[in-house]
């Protein structure tokens, strides 16, 4: 009987430290996962300045663009809420210039969408907005090239930081 009661404690243990494997991947593609994922929280904490397990991630699509938004876990951890606020209204500013370094750094790459928003910044609003425990950063176009260039950046950042956020609304 205590082997049993081990074994299960020790399972535990294991489930608690490694997130569960999803169906269709093969250990090692799993490994590479998990290692990519620390990855873009190493460097989106670098870009971002705060640590992106405090944090909670959204990206929503809109019909005339969309938005980021980005609220802490702990409602009480007012640095993150401040660092949090800082990083969306540099992000606004930033964009509204054409400026993606942020999201190339924390990804690695120029994500889709990207080099479209640049060319088409002249049609796409950026407005920094506080919300109650963080802040978004709206983003609006009337412009039809613009918006698909902001959809896919967001369904971008959607799968990458893994938000399940509706797709479309």
């Amino acid at each position: 009987m205590s082997s049993l009661i081990a074994a299960l404690a020790a399972a535990l243990l294991l489930a608690a430290q490694h997130p569960g494997m999803p169906q269709g991947m093969s250990h090692d593609e799993h490994l590479k996962q998990l290692q990519k994922d620390e990855e873009l929280k190493k460097r989106g904490a670098e870009a971002m300045g705060f640590d992106q397990s405090a944090v909670t991630h959204h990206f929503r699509l809109t019909s005339d663009g969309g938005s980021i938004e980005v609220t802490v876990k702990d409602a009480t951890d007012a640095t993150t809420i401040t660092a949090v606020r800082s990083h969306l209204q540099t992000i606004a500013s930033d964009f509204s210039r054409g400026e993606f370094g942020k999201p190339i750094q924390t990804h690695a790459e120029i994500p889709p969408g990207v080099p479209e928003m640049r060319k088409s910044r002249q049609q796409i609003a950026y407005r920094y907005e506080v919300l109650p425990e963080g802040g978004a950063v709206r983003i609006d176009t009337k412009d039809a090239r613009a918006l698909e260039a902001v959809h896919a950046f967001l369904r971008y950042q959607i799968t990458e930081h893994k938000t399940a956020d509706p797709i479309d609304r």
